[in-house]
Parts: C-alpha cells; structure tokens; sequence
C-alpha cells in the first residue's frame, strides 16, 4: 500500500471511525482501525463487534493494500503532524506502515488486515431517507432518557417505530419515558419496529451534519441497522427483545396544566439542584393557581440538612387546582436541557400521578412529551 492523504482529512477520518473501538476490546485487533485502499480513496474502519463505523477519504493512492494500526496511537500522532500532505507505505513483510510528514518520519507496526473482522456496507440506495436535522433533533430529545445500567437490556435502546409515514422513538429507564414523533415526507411502506442500541444513535447524533441525508436499511435476517450518510456508514446490532407497552405510562388525564417559559423553569431548577444533591435530588413544586384571575406561580424548592434550603418562585398560567408534588431535580433538568422551545405546558393530577411535560408552539408535525414518576416524600 502506497497512499498519500491531507493531514487535516485523515484526521477528521479517524476522529468519527474512532468512536467505535472500545477501551477493553475483547481481541486486540479490536483496538486497531483498519486503512484500506478502495475505488482511489482510504477507507477507515473501526467497530467493537457491536458498532462498525466507516469513512472514505480522498487520496492519491499509487498502489493498493490493506493494514490496520493501533487506533489511539495512529490518531494521536496524525494529529499532531503538520497541517500537509502525509505519504504513508506499508511494508508487508512486518505489517509496518511508514509515514512521512513535514520533517516527520514515523514507522508504525500494524496487524494484518485479515485479523479485522469483516464490516458490512450500508445501503446508499436505502428507501428509508431520514433529513440529517430531523434525525439530529430527535435523537437529541430522546436518547438522553434510555437506562444506563444494562439490567433490562431493552431499556438500553431507543424504541424506533417507522409506520406509514410517522417514525416515532420512544426511552424509558423505569422513572420517565420520553416520546417524540415526527411525520415523513413518504410512506415506509410495511410497518418497522426495532430497539436501537442508544449509544448507537448518541454516536450518529455528533457525525450527523444538518444537511446530510442519512439513508437507513435494515437487512432480512441480520439484526442490524445501517446508516449511510454521504462517506460515512455507521452498521449497528439491534437490541432483542420487546420494548415496554409505554402507552399505559402515559397519564390518560390531568387536573392542571401549567404554562411556563422553560429558560426560567430551568434556571430555576438548577438553583434547587445544588441543595437537593444531599438529599436524592428530591425537589418539591407548589403550583398555585391566582384566586383573582391574575397569573399564577409555581414554587420550586428543595432542601439540604448540611447547607441550608432554596425557594424559587416564578410567573405561570395555571389552568385547574393546586398541586403540591416532588419530583428528580436532575430528570427536569435533563428534559429542559434538550428541548428548543420558549415555553412549556406541564400537566399534573395529584401529588402520587406522573407529570407529563409537553413543548409549546411546534409544527403540527413534530410531537413530543416526556412522563416523569413522581417522588414519595414523608411528611
């Protein structure tokens, strides 16, 4: 292999595929990504068995070949050459790769290309096309929410239903759901329903470029997903198993709606974060409706027997009776954080319901809700 690549290419390269290779691979070929010589460009490659991410960069190539090196290593030193050309050649007869720089001239030993387990290529024909913005947005609005322990395994993914022409994504980890639907502009033809790893769609959400068309396949028979993303294919397993029926979840009424503006909901919740660490991130809302037709408020409060306590009162429209109920600080910052909108409608019943928490002012065609269980605290 003889090959010559812009430093500035080559890195950006590595920076994406080097999302895939895992910290304690199971092999050690593993910890290697793969450069291979394709149709005149590189292709990198790296994946844990799990997740397989590849890109193709432009390259003068005067003689194919194949090897793969030590991904950390490789990525550290290319991104500290010189912002030029880099000449790399490999020596077959000891798997070495040489590469010159500048005044830079660096041997690097490799593994044999034939070690690498076999990456599968997207479709770039797929007829499922998902918008680069639409597939970004929604990832971000969902995936924050999936199970991090892996316990129940299904939880780890993000549920992903395309039917018609609605894809809808669903997490749950036991203590809130997050839904966000969005309409197509096709139809999928025969219903899709699948559980996606999380951290897949987390990886895909920073390649993502808003104006990338991202085609989606899912192969007969594989267990995979695959998303091809103009020099970028990201193949990943899917997660066996049947997602919880999260429609019962949801809250089928509510006795107050309260409208508020989400920069102050959230400003307002950090404050009482910082005293509710010390005691399970337990935060208390006192929503109170005005006796005079004016605006109402909404207290936020939490308390630490080590620093002291915190109160925030803010401005809001309430719609039906008061309610006094305590909820995970950190879940209501989390879904406040992702959201883009001004203001936010967040629906009660008693003090023992879940809270729903709905964005204001979308197009028709965008839905959203999150559910949050409430927390028990003694009186």
């Amino acid at each position: 292999m003889r090959v010559s690549v812009l430093q500035e290419n080559l890195v950006r390269g590595l920076s994406i595929v080097n999302r895939a290779v895992n910290s304690r691979p199971t092999l050690p070929v593993l910890s290697n990504v793969l450069l291979a010589t394709e149709d005149g460009r590189l292709k990198l490659s790296a994946t844990d068995l799990e997740l397989s991410i590849s890109m193709w960069v432009g390259a003068k190539v005067e003689e194919d070949g194949s090897v793969t090196v030590p991904a950390r290593t490789f990525y550290d030193l290319t991104s500290n050459l010189s912002p030029e050309r880099i000449d790399m050649e490999l020596n077959t007869r000891n798997q070495t790769i040489n590469l010159q720089c500048g005044g830079t001239d660096t041997n690097l030993r490799g593994i044999p290309a034939e070690e690498f387990p076999l990456v599968p290529e997207a479709d770039p024909n797929a007829k499922i096309v998902i918008p680069g913005e639409v597939l970004k947005h929604m990832i971000s609005e969902v995936a924050f929410s999936a199970a991090r322990e892996d316990n129940r395994p299904v939880l780890t993914g993000i549920y992903t239903n395309f039917s018609g022409n609605t894809l809808t994504m669903a997490s749950a980890d036991g203590f809130r759901l997050t839904v966000r639907k969005t309409t197509l502009d096709f139809e999928v033809g025969e219903e899709l329903e699948i559980i996606i790893p999380a951290r897949t769609l987390v990886e895909i959400e920073k390649i993502i470029d808003d104006e990338d068309e991202v085609f989606v396949s899912v192969p007969d028979g594989r267990n995979q997903i695959m998303f091809h993303m103009g020099d970028i294919d990201v193949i990943s397993n899917l997660i066996e198993g049947s997602f919880p029926e999260y429609e019962r979840i949801i809250p089928a009424n509510h006795s107050t709606e309260t409208f508020l503006y989400r920069d102050e909901f959230l400003r307002a919740c950090k404050r009482s974060e910082i005293f509710a660490r010390d005691n399970s991130n337990i935060a208390r809302l006192r929503v109170e409706p005005s006796s005079d037709g004016g605006p109402g408020a909404v207290n936020v409060s939490a308390q630490s027997n080590e620093m002291g306590d915190n109160t925030s009162m803010i401005d809001a429209t309430i719609e039906g009776t008061g309610v006094e109920i305590s909820f995970n600080i950190r879940y209501l910052i989390d879904v406040l954080n992702v959201l883009r909108d001004d203001q936010i409608l967040l629906e009660t019943n008693t003090s023992s319901d879940p809270g729903v928490i709905r964005p204001l002012g979308r197009d028709e065609r965008e839905q959203f809700l999150y559910v949050i269980m409430p927390m028990q605290v003694g009186q």
